[in-house]
């Protein structure tokens, strides 16, 4: 890609941001609280949010770019799975590699920063383990790029914000039913309010159960959520708030690795979509539990504080099936397999600080916000590897869901990795007036991370230390429009390994941005256009994978690491563009190369383009119809293995072509209380590849239809 193919685009993206707008909105306002930090729903861009910088900044005050998915969005979509949700945002990539371990990424990196009301460490080896279930979450925030004061640590690709349900001041209650395609069934019930009389203590309780075949051969998922919060204030301005949520997901018949797409010869393989490798007795459970501690207090005069203890903790059991090798086109054979059974006990505790407030200084308010974190977490994992080694049959008859595998001995577990990480950060961040049209934010984050223990050989023992810093500087250009800039450099510790299983050192970087922001129709539609580049020296890139008799886990992946610079530009709107028609979406352009100026990473789509709109008609009983679409652009991932089988000479290309995926829905109200909606994901049924990172992969889900039925009071 180069920037000259997407001038016109991004002239279109500038012209946007600047010409005013001549249909009038006047939305109302949905904007919702983040514990005390308020956060800008979709068409409500007058209010203000602390994930990028700590600070109550709006999102045009923030030098950086800002995305939010609000419930409203979350319940007429259906989004009740989180990868369905980040599909749809912006500059947001799901690789879904296997069925149960899922990567992210965005801006040419892997996003390994996720939390929770602000509060979080990066997810164990960059996955998310099942599926994870968005009936606990009011809103999702996505922060892209480097987000160096907040989070301290990792890639400049993306920080992802899960924003609690709290519980309410008044009465609510809803209870949803759904049933669709592959036999999904899934009930949900939330309620919420007051429990006493004045209104000082509030709870609020939250459960789903899902239970779905799929379009995948043996897969099967069952999931249970529960949520429970109360609230008290203790005296004027000061609130404590406790938590505890659970999610169960056990899924059987799973993916571990997934298709070898290619036979000997280099050619691919026509599977069918409901192909997997697993066999029926695979099964990979987790549990995912939480608990909070969270003490707020308002001091008047716009200065508050809060603290907050965190307890997570995972559980997992996975008896899992790797296949591997390669096809011959003649025979049909060649794919090997092999399997082990995995528990992991996985803890994590933080604890958080956080302060905010204005301050006079040269005849003018400005704002300053500071914070403490510190954290433990601590993993173990135990394998029982099994000594069996399978030989797929015929490619005909084990891709139409017939290998017929019997379940084979295992021996005793044995631990394979005990590692526990020490995160201390202190961040504190400035937001200066300095003058009525030019504005800053000034800030840093100091971190000490120390680590110790094994992983499958690998002595994980760290010491390590680094500020970023962060400047940021807005413009109004109009009263409708400003310009921005921000930088920071990046640190992030690296796990991944080397083929010789040695673990890689952190990679180190810089991110910059700048652009456009722009908000209209009395703040309710948003607008902007943004240029980024981001340097990572020492990235992780992968090689390949570790086969039996390898240095590292079978299954495993290796690493080298490589100078990555990653630059390009996104285009963003969200908001009412009238009372009853909301739209949002963005065209995202990049490309990332090497320290040799070529492409590397080159599983990753370059050019994608998110949209969605509903248009409600009150008058027909609320009705809403709605679209989502999603494209992405060719992408491909060299095979350097296949040509040691003798078929073909050479690296061979696997590529995934140019895709749309088209997402419909209608909703209406039946009777007073009641609301009836319908999806219908994949309108089109395109075939399509969910992630080409490893080499191997599963297609995704076809067409579908799912029905909901909510009674809300």
């Amino acid at each position: 890609m180069t920037f000259s193919s997407h001038q016109f685009l991004l002239s279109t993206a500038l012209w946007l941001a600047s010409a005013p707008m001549a249909v009038a909105a006047e939305a109302p306002d949905a904007a919702a609280s983040y514990g005390g930090r308020d956060i800008i729903v979709t068409g409500a861009l007058d209010r203000q949010d602390g994930s990028a910088t700590g600070l109550p900044l709006t999102l045009r005050e923030t030098p950086q770019s800002v995305t939010l998915v609000d419930r409203e969005r979350i319940e007429a979509f259906g989004l009740t799975d989180i990868n369905d949700l980040l599909d749809q945002v912006v500059g947001i990539n799901v690789e879904r590699i296997e069925t149960d371990r899922t990567y992210y990424n965005s801006r040419g990196f892997d996003i390994t920063s996720f939390q929770v009301d602000g509060i979080g460490l990066p997810l164990r080896w960059g996955i998310q383990f099942g599926d994870l279930d968005t009936a606990l979450f009011e809103n999702v925030v996505t922060v892209r790029g480097a987000n160096a004061i907040m989070t301290g640590v990792g890639n400049p690709s993306a920080t992802i914000n899960y924003v609690r349900k709290r519980p309410t001041d008044t009465l609510q209650a809803s209870l949803s039913g759904q049933y669709g395609s592959w036999d999904k069934k899934r009930v949900e019930a939330d309620v919420s309010g007051p429990l006493n009389a004045s209104g000082t203590l509030s709870a609020r309780l939250i459960f789903a159960h899902q239970d779905k075949d799929s379009y995948l051969d043996f897969n099967h998922v069952n999931r249970d959520v529960y949520g429970a919060l109360l609230a008290w204030e203790m005296v004027p301005g000061l609130t404590a708030t406790v938590g505890y949520s659970r999610q169960d997901n056990d899924a059987d018949g799973v993916l571990w690795g997934a298709l070898p797409l290619i036979y000997t010869d280099g050619t691919r393989i026509d599977f069918p979509v409901s192909a997997s490798t697993a066999a029926d007795w695979t099964q990979w459970n987790v549990t995912d539990q939480s608990a909070f501690a969270e003490l707020a207090y308002s001091f008047g005069e716009g200065w508050e504080a809060k603290g907050i203890f965190t307890y997570n903790k995972l559980k997992g059991f996975a008896q899992l099936l790797y296949a591997y090798g390669y096809t011959d086109k003649a025979t049909g054979a060649g794919i090997n397999g092999v399997t082990g059974k995995y528990t992991d006990d996985f803890d994590q505790y933080l604890g958080d600080f956080y302060a905010s407030g204005p301050f006079t200084l040269f005849g003018r308010e400005h704002s300053f916000a500071f914070g403490l974190s510190i954290s433990r977490s601590s993993g173990q994992e135990y394998e029982a590897f099994s000594s069996t080694f399978f030989a797929y049959p015929h490619l005909d008859i084990w891709a139409s869901g017939d290998a017929g595998f019997a379940e084979p001995a295992y021996p005793a577990n044995t631990l394979e990795e005990d590692v526990t990480d020490k995160l201390t950060r202190g961040y504190a961040a400035a937001h200066l007036n300095l003058s009525d049209r030019l504005k800053a934010v000034v800030g840093f984050s100091a971190m000490k991370l120390k680590s110790s223990g094994v992983s499958y050989g690998t002595d994980q023992s760290r010491n390590d230390s680094a500020i970023s810093p962060y400047l940021g500087a807005v413009l109004d250009l109009t009263s409708n429009i400003s310009a921005y800039a921000s930088y920071t450099n990046i640190f992030n510790p690296q796990v991944e390994v080397d083929i010789d299983n040695n673990k890689l050192d952190p990679a180190k970087g810089s991110s910059i941005e700048g652009g456009f922001k722009s908000e209209w129709f009395d703040k309710r539609l948003y607008v902007s256009a943004a240029l980024f580049r981001a340097k990572q020296k020492g990235l992780a890139s992968r090689l390949g994978t570790f086969g039996p008799g390898g240095a590292g886990p079978v299954g495993g992946s290796y690493y080298e690491g490589v100078d990555t610079t990653s630059r390009g530009f996104e285009i963003e709107i969200a908001g009412q563009l009238s009372e009853n028609w909301a739209v949002s979406g963005g065209y995202t352009g990049l490309e990332v190369e090497d320290e040799a100026g070529d492409p590397t990473r080159t599983w990753l789509p370059t050019k994608s383009l998110k949209l969605a709109s509903t248009y409600k008609l009150p008058k027909l009983n609320n009705l809403m119809l709605g679209a989502q679409l999603r494209w992405q652009n060719r992408i491909r991932y060299t095979d350097a293995d296949v040509q040691f089988y003798g078929g073909v000479s050479g690296d061979v290309d696997i590529v995934q072509g140019a895709y749309a995926v088209l997402d419909l829905m209608a909703g209406v109200d039946l009777v007073d209380h009641v609301r009836a909606t319908v999806n219908v994901r994949n309108v089109t049924d395109t075939k399509y590849l969910g992630s080409l990172e490893w080499g191997q992969a599963y297609y995704t889900a076809p067409r579908s239809v799912l029905a909901t039925l909510t009674l809300r009071y």
